[in-house]
């Protein structure tokens, strides 16, 4: 939703701006708890119970997170539920990863295999994308068998597909044509 993303980009840029400012890292798996948590069907529902107050809220958050938490993050969900922003916590966790992939020259690589990946075969393949994108990647890598063999890799907007799926697609293309 463009919505979302425009409301949830000036918070995403602050609190980018204070974690640069302070150990980038920590920041980041605090901002992927944190949107996780948010995501959460019962904190959702937490969020929007009008008998819970603002307090009761931001202290249930809180206390869920695992992560040890500053007076920056306390303030940051206490303003967030102040304003009844909570729920764009995911929203401001995929904006402040793509600053920070950003500011790193690094992207993410989705990978789609047809069949498991060793570590080994992972760390190939990745130094291998690594070349062609022209950037430092970061990789997932998911096992999809409807690919029938080779694998698909989607980096931002880019996708370089070389699944035997594919090739009988483009097959099947030029013979019906």
């Amino acid at each position: 939703m463009a919505e979302l993303a425009t409301i949830a980009r000036p918070y995403a840029e602050a609190l980018f701006r204070v974690a640069k400012a302070g150990n980038l890292p920590a920041w980041s798996d605090l901002v992927s708890e944190m949107a996780q948590v948010a995501a959460h069907p019962d904190v959702k529902a937490l969020a929007h119970n009008p008998n819970v107050t603002d307090q009761q809220i931001a202290d249930t958050f809180l206390a869920v997170l695992k992560s040890p938490l500053n007076a920056e993050a306390k303030n940051f969900i206490g303003m967030l539920v102040e304003n009844g922003r909570v729920s764009l916590l995911p929203e401001i966790g995929e904006q402040f990863h793509v600053l920070k992939n950003a500011q790193e020259g690094a992207a993410d690589a989705e990978i789609f295999s047809a069949f498991p990946l060793s570590d080994a075969q992972v760390k190939e393949l990745v130094s291998t994308l690594e070349k062609k994108f022209g950037r430092k990647l970061n990789p997932s890598v998911t096992v999809d068998s409807s690919l029938i063999g080779g694998v698909r890799v989607v980096v931002g907007d880019e996708v370089l597909d070389t699944s035997v799926r594919a090739k009988l697609q483009q097959m099947h293309v030029a013979l019906a044509a």
